[in-house]
């Protein structure tokens, strides 16, 4: 039997000649949209109904968008951990199956977390900038155990980078709404506590939770509020728990020292953000997963996800065929 499958997985598009002739044995026709960063409402309803799995990134299946691919919809496979873009009580009620890649970025995100506490730290951007001015000015930096580092989220991500964190010497407070297991807390040492005091104590603040009701503008005014002054803070997570618009007023007034980003409420962030003229302020486009090695893995369990879910079954060594 043939299926048909939408394919709009950014990371995957620029090696589709690899996929194609696996994803072709086992059956499955592409339709393949030219994707600029994600897919929103309007342009998967265009595909309604013709695809009968779908390999995604970041693409908006919202329920209007479930209602009308199915019934012919069956599977929903993923690139990547974050499933915050597709309706999941949908996909339930529809019977659509959905499914990730668990784990799949904690390395180079934990990696990325520390590489800003460093920059912010010893502040090497800073001084190349003005070296490169023809200023010969010596900017004052901290030493990282003269720091404390504050962690909002204990999962895969947040436990890499506490480890990183203490290896360098760093007090580490962490927060999280579910209990944690107590043999991480008492080799890794970190010291859970609640979001109010871990912002008043923490020197740098990383964003490690999912993105959910709960977590949505979960940095806001008030929060920003509670910060130690001239606090760092660091989004490697998702855009929307970060209330941009706060956090500028936040910046401007001084009571957040800094900010590196790599996710935002809007991407690609629109060129007019004020963040984009900040000089406390690092950016990068989304980025934080780059990883061969990761990649690589997600690109393979995510083309096994789709298959399965199809009902197929996934032949082993398929990536070396690929």
């Amino acid at each position: 039997m043939k299926y048909t499958v939408l394919l709009t997985a950014p990371y995957m598009l620029p090696f589709l000649d690899r996929f194609r002739p696996v994803l072709e044995k086992y059956g499955l026709e592409l339709i393949v949209p030219e994707v600029h960063e994600r897919m929103e409402e309007t342009d998967l309803l265009k595909y309604a109904g013709r695809f009968d799995g779908a390999i995604c990134g970041d693409d908006r299946y919202t329920a209007r968008v479930l209602e009308a691919c199915t019934p012919r919809l069956k599977v929903i496979s993923k690139w990547g951990t974050g499933v915050d873009s597709i309706d999941a009580e949908a996909c339930s009620r529809l019977n659509v199956r959905l499914c990730r890649t668990p784990n799949a970025f904690t390395t180079p995100v934990a990696d990325t977390v520390l590489g800003y506490v460093l920059a912010f730290a010893r502040r090497g951007p800073w001084m190349d900038a003005a070296m490169k001015r023809g200023e010969w000015r010596k900017i004052p930096g901290k030493s990282l155990s003269e720091c404390t580092l504050g962690v909002i989220g204990i999962g895969n991500i947040g436990k890499a980078v506490t480890r990183r964190a203490k290896a360098f010497g760093m007090r580490v407070l962490g927060t999280d709404i579910i209990e944690i297991d107590h043999v991480f807390l008492s080799e890794s040492g970190i010291e859970m506590t609640s979001l109010e005091k871990l912002l008043s104590n923490s020197d740098f603040v990383t964003v490690n939770c999912d993105l959910n009701p709960t977590s949505r503008h979960l940095m806001n005014s008030n929060t920003f509020s509670l910060m130690k002054p001239g606090a760092v803070l660091i989004n490697t997570a998702r855009g929307p728990i970060v209330d941009e618009n706060a956090l500028v007023a936040a910046l401007r007034s001084g009571q957040v020292g800094g900010a590196a980003l790599d996710v935002f409420e809007h991407e690609p962030l629109p060129l007019e953000s004020p963040l984009m003229k900040m000089d406390n302020v690092m950016l990068a486009p989304h980025n934080s997963n780059s990883s061969p090695t990761a990649w690589e893995r997600i690109h393979w369990n995510t083309i096994r996800n789709l298959v399965e879910g199809l009902g197929l079954e996934y032949k082993e060594g398929s990536e070396k065929n690929g």
